[in-house]
C-alpha cells in the first residue's frame, strides 16, 4: 500500500513538475523573444517565420544605439527615478501610518473612517474630477502630480493593516509601559515585524510608478518633465516620421520601428526584472498576511 502512495506521488510530481516546466516556457518565451529579436537585423527578422532562439545575422545594436542617442531617455530615465523614490517614501509612509491608525484600539470614528476608506475602493470621482482636484492644488506641469494624487492605495492599505493586525498586542503594550510612543511603535516594533509585506507594498507601488504614464500625458506639459514610459511611447509614435524624412522606404521604416520597440522594451522592462527576484520571497509571505488575519 505505501509503495503505491509513493508511485502515486512520483507520477503525480513528474506530470507537475512538467506542467509547470511547459508554463515557465510558454511565460518566459516572449520575453526571449523580444530581447533576442532587438539584436537581429530587421530585414532578416521581418522575413523570419516561426520560432526565434538565437538573433539573425547580421547582428546589431543600432536600435540600442538610437535609443540611447535620444536626449530625452536619459532625462526620462531621471524623471521617473524621481517619482519612484519620492512616491515610495510618501506611499509607504502614509499608508503605514494610515495602517497603524486603522489597528490600534481607542481611536474615536475609527469605524467610521474604515468605512469610508474602503468606499473609495468601489467608487472614485473620475478622471475628470481628479484633474480639477490637481490643477485647483496647483500641481500641473509637476511632478508631484504624478505622486501625491496617489499617495495611498486602499487594498495596499488594507494589506498592511492586516500585517499590523497580526503583531502580538502584547509587544505593543508593554512598549506603551516602558513609555514608547506611538511613532516609536510603529518605527521600532510593527515594521520591522511586517517586513515581507512592506517589501511587497515596495513592489507594488513601485511598478505602479515605472509603468505609469496616463496620468503623466494628462497632467505634465513640458517634455523635460516627462517620466521614461511617455517618453517611450513618444519615441514610437514619431519613429516612422523620422525615418522617412532620412528618406528610408516603407518597408524599412516598420522593420526600423519593430527592432527600436523591442529595444524599447528591454530597455523599460530590464530595472523591474532585475529587481522582482530580490524582492519575490517576501511576496507570497507578504500577501498571504490578509488571508491568515484581518
Amino acid at each position: 500500500m505505501n509503495e503505491k502512495k509513493i508511485t502515486g506521488y512520483q507520477v503525480f510530481s513528474f506530470f507537475n513538475i512538467l506542467i509547470m516546466l511547459l508554463i515557465i516556457i510558454v511565460t518566459a518565451y516572449p520575453i526571449y523573444y523580444i530581447v533576442v529579436a532587438s539584436f537581429s537585423d530587421p530585414g532578416e527578422l521581418s522575413r523570419h517565420i516561426g520560432l526565434l532562439w538565437i538573433p539573425l545575422k547580421p547582428y546589431t545594436t543600432s536600435a540600442y544605439e538610437m535609443v540611447f542617442q535620444n536626449p530625452q531617455i536619459v532625462t526620462g530615465f531621471l524623471n521617473t527615478a524621481f517619482v519612484l523614490v519620492a512616491g515610495l517614501l510618501v506611499n509607504l509612509s502614509l499608508t503605514m501610518l494610515g495602517a497603524y491608525f486603522l489597528t490600534i484600539k481607542g481611536p474615536m470614528l475609527k469605524n467610521g473612517i474604515t468605512m469610508m476608506i474602503i468606499f473609495t475602493m468601489y467608487f472614485s470621482g473620475g478622471m475628470i474630477p481628479s484633474y480639477l482636484n490637481v490643477k485647483d492644488l496647483g500641481l500641473m506641469d509637476s511632478l508631484w502630480a504624478l505622486i501625491l494624487p496617489g499617495a495611498i492605495n486602499t487594498t495596499n492599505l488594507i494589506i498592511m493593516k492586516s500585517a499590523f493586525a497580526s503583531v502580538p498586542d502584547s509587544l505593543t503594550e508593554s512598549a506603551r509601559l516602558d513609555g514608547a510612543s506611538y511613532l516609536q511603535i510603529l518605527i521600532k516594533i510593527m515594521a520591522p515585524l511586517s517586513k515581507a509585506t512592506i517589501a511587497v507594498m515596495i513592489l507594488y507601488y513601485g511598478v505602479g510608478h515605472w509603468n505609469s504614464w496616463f496620468n503623466a500625458s494628462i497632467y505634465l506639459r513640458s517634455g523635460e518633465k516627462f517620466p521614461l514610459q511617455l517618453v517611450v511611447q513618444n519615441i514610437l509614435n514619431l519613429t516612422s516620421s523620422t525615418a522617412m524624412e532620412a528618406g528610408v522606404g516603407m518597408d524599412e521604416v516598420a522593420q526600423l520601428a519593430d527592432l527600436i520597440k523591442y529595444a524599447l522594451i528591454v530597455v523599460t522592462a530590464a530595472p523591474i526584472l532585475v529587481l522582482y527576484p530580490f524582492l519575490q520571497k517576501y511576496f507570497v509571505k507578504g500577501v498571504m498576511v490578509g488571508a491568515i488575519k484581518g
